[in-house]
């Protein structure tokens, strides 16, 4: 097991480096780590962004094909039809760009820059066995390296040590209060962004799936528990990162690039001979016959009894 953590460690140092090269270089700017990490955040946001995008598209198709989605489940009842059911339902949401998994495409990609920022900062107040501070993965003829080593380690800004967690020993209640704000307001805005979502939808009348109502509301739950045993500053991440989002979902519903308004207008495989099977026959143009009177009835009769 530790060979398996010491390779994975080995193949994410090059990137540890770079990220904590970034953030030196942010401090070195301005001096103050909480800036330096909401800096930081903002360049990571920026490359997500168009993923962002593409899963609030997805998220909306999804949202908009569930009309379409429940008449292929009428029609295709039962487990024998399970599989034709899911052909279909493949095949609409390839012809509709919609992803069923779309929506948690931004909480996947924030797993590996969490596990990265998390390592970062635990590096930054590295301390030795013999208890010397040696911070990691940035320059040592950077600023912020020498101020970490002047602190002895600590990521002071705003008057708390980002290094710690709400659970540390923090000398007293009040000092302690400041970390469990930040878990709050991390969980709060998440539910913001999702009632955002939900706020579009309701003004526009599409339906949200059950699925993703599930997960709406236990999502924060699971990352509020990740939010009180991880440093304060990679909460401060996700913080900002969460606002970012906000603003371009909100940009996003005003520039109308989700397109809520646009309707789905599909037929089902088959509809297009239900017009025709709904005509009844006696109203159909009838072919000039040869038949004579008597066979025409009999034969009349028969289409009627096919027709119902």
């Amino acid at each position: 097991m530790a060979s398996i953590i010491h390779t994975v460690g080995s193949v994410f140092q090059p990137i540890f480096h770079l990220f904590g090269w970034i953030l030196a270089f942010f401090y070195g700017l301005i001096p103050n780590y909480a800036i330096a990490i909401t800096l930081l955040t903002i360049v990571i946001m920026g490359a997500l962004t168009p993923f962002t995008i593409k899963s609030t598209k997805s998220m909306m198709a999804m949202q908009k094909l569930q009309p379409e989605i429940k008449k292929l489940q009428q029609k295709y009842k039962g487990p024998e039809n399970r599989q034709l059911l899911n052909e279909e339902l493949m095949r609409l949401y390839r012809e509709e760009g919609a992803n069923p998994v779309g929506g948690c495409l931004p909480v996947l990609l924030q797993a590996p820059f969490l596990f990265i920022l998390y390592s970062v900062i635990k590096g930054l107040a590295n301390v030795t066995a013999q208890g010397v501070v040696q911070p990691r993965y940035i320059p040592t003829t950077s600023k912020m390296y020498h101020n970490l080593i002047a602190s002895h380690g600590q990521i002071n800004a705003f008057g708390m040590d980002l290094n710690l967690k709400p659970f540390s020993s923090h000398g007293s209640i009040a000092a302690a209060i400041p970390f469990f704000v930040f878990v709050v307001v991390a969980v709060a805005l998440q539910y913001f962004q999702m009632a955002q979502m939900n706020n579009r939808n309701r003004k526009t009348g599409q339906a949200m799936p059950s699925q993703q109502q599930a997960m709406q509301r236990f999502l924060p739950i699971i990352f509020a528990y990740f939010y009180l045993v991880i440093p304060a500053a990679v909460v401060l991440y996700m913080i900002v990162s969460t606002i970012i989002r906000i603003i371009t979902q909100d940009l996003m519903f005003r520039a109308g690039v989700s397109n809520p308004n646009k309707s789905v207008e599909r037929s089902l495989p088959g509809a297009e001979k239900s017009d025709e099977e709904k005509v009844e026959p006696e109203k159909a143009v009838e072919k000039p016959s040869t038949l004579k009177p008597a066979q025409r009835s009999r034969s009349r009769a028969k289409r009627k009894r096919k027709a119902r």
